[in-house]
């Protein structure tokens, strides 16, 4: 009788050309990480964030989302790689990276909505302007129908009306005989167009106003760097536009930039206020803001900080023993400072 490891082996070498390992478990692949350059968060993480997945940052305006995605790509512009910034709403000030110690010659800045300066923007009373060769009256043409036999009959009654009109002296035009009459044009009471006026409780701004067209060409960019390659890490910076129309981008695209930033070994960082890559995001990370702290000045320093790991796909799986009493929990927060631009690097 064949032992099971035999059996085993040879249904594995029959199948090999159809399903390779057909009866083996898959080995849970563990991704390569880069550090995020914050110490407490690196130890979260065990190390950084990974390569080659979706990295999801949520949190509300101010609570460190700029400022860790910023500390990441200095840490991927020091090992001499490059990055790209996509920002929908125009939000990232470049003093602001470079004091972060981000390398500005390495990183590719997408604004989006942004028209360039040789092109001027149109404005709300576009004028059309004619070529001349519009503009030149036609050439007169002689006899009847321009056949050469005189004048058209109508064109001969021209001024009729008002020979007569100045023979009789008197004020009423005589009717006219085969020319057209004339339209007399009611003048209408000018009515000003109504311009809206925001009110101070929904103030009309480019955040809040509707970025259909910033959010589609920010993915058509993301598409085409994660297609080209050759980045190390991308920021797709939502975090300027409302939930309701980042939770519209359909859950395709979250897929299809995993998959993209699996083959191209990219990581992908998105920045929103509301979860919205749902099971496609390798990791998920949760920020909130915390008190300010000024230290032994008067200046504000910097801000508090929290973070809490919400997923986390790709961790290192211990052996398959149970054991007798209940393994310590294993930390999935932690807290951090971050400083302003004044205060210095980290």
């Amino acid at each position: 009788m064949r032992s099971a490891a035999a059996l085993h082996t040879q249904i594995e070498a029959a199948l090999a050309d159809r399903i390779p390992s057909a009866l083996t478990p898959a080995v849970k692949t563990i991704r390569e990480v880069v550090p995020t350059g914050i110490a407490t968060i690196d130890t979260v993480l065990d190390g950084g964030l990974p390569v080659g997945a979706v990295t999801e940052m949520i949190g509300a305006e101010c609570s460190g989302r700029t400022a860790l995605a910023l500390s990441f790509v200095a840490q991927v512009t020091k090992a001499e790689r490059v990055c790209a910034w996509i920002d929908v709403s125009n939000a990232l000030s470049p003093e602001s990276a470079a004091a972060s110690g981000i390398d500005l010659k390495r990183l590719l800045w997408v604004r989006c909505g942004v028209q360039p300066a040789s092109q001027p923007a149109s404005s709300s009373q576009d004028t059309f302007v004619l070529p001349e060769q519009y503009l030149a009256p036609p050439a007169a043409k002689r006899g009847l129908h321009g056949g050469g036999f005189g004048p058209h009959p109508r064109t001969e009654t021209k001024g009729l009306s008002d020979g007569v009109s100045g023979l009789l002296r008197r004020d009423v035009v005589a009717p006219r005989c085969a020319e057209p009459q004339r339209r007399i044009q009611v003048e209408r009471d000018a009515v000003e167009p109504y311009t809206f006026q925001p009110s101070k409780r929904h103030p009309l701004s480019p955040h809040t106003a509707k970025p259909w067209s910033r959010i589609e060409q920010a993915l058509r960019v993301t598409d085409l760097l994660l297609q080209a390659g050759g980045f190390s890490a991308i920021v797709l910076d939502l975090g300027s536009i409302a939930p309701e129309y980042v939770s519209r981008i359909p859950l395709a695209t979250w897929f299809r930039y995993g998959t993209a930033a699996e083959r191209s070994r990219t990581s992908v960082l998105l920045l929103t206020q509301h979860a919205c890559s749902k099971s496609s995001a390798g990791l998920v990370l949760r920020l909130q803001a915390g008190p300010p702290f000024s230290g032994e000045s008067t200046v504000l320093v910097g801000l508090e900080r929290h973070i809490e790991v919400s997923r986390q796909r790709f961790t290192e799986v211990s052996a398959n023993v149970v054991p007798f009493h209940k393994s310590p929990q294993r930390a999935s927060g932690a807290d951090w400072q971050s400083k302003t631009v004044w205060a210095g690097i980290r």
